[in-house]
């Protein structure tokens, strides 16, 4: 039961994040009324046939600039600043490869056969 309490929560949350424009047009569509009459900037103007839309606006605008800061605030996070203070410095040792010479035996066979290595006749 308690897990499932937790799993549910946790998943209301996640979809709240990812919702929050819908749930915003939601509570403009449930209180329109109020907003239209005590929160709308033109309720004094009804000519201009606002009904509380420059409300909605404002708090659309509002949350879009939150969901970007939070992308730049995450995007921060996983930035890693890198700073190097010393030159590095490489050792290469270096090895002299030595050379060995060695001598045909006059009696060793050839190392490639003659009769293989021809062009074709035609």
């Amino acid at each position: 039961m308690f897990r499932s309490l937790i799993a549910f929560s946790l998943i209301f949350v996640m979809l709240g994040a990812n919702f929050s424009r819908l749930f915003i047009y939601a509570g403009f569509e449930l209180n329109k009324n109020y907003i239209a009459s005590a929160l709308c900037e033109n309720r004094d103007k009804p000519q201009l046939h606002c009904n509380g839309k420059c409300y909605l606006m404002k708090k659309l605008k509002q949350a879009e600039e939150k969901e970007k800061s939070q992308n730049r605030e995450s995007q921060k996070n996983h930035f890693q600043e890198a700073l190097i203070t010393q030159k590095a410095k490489f050792n290469f040792q270096v090895q002299l490869l030595k050379v060995l010479y060695t001598e045909e035996l006059p009696f060793a066979l050839p190392r490639h056969s003659s009769a293989i290595f021809h062009p074709p006749q035609v």
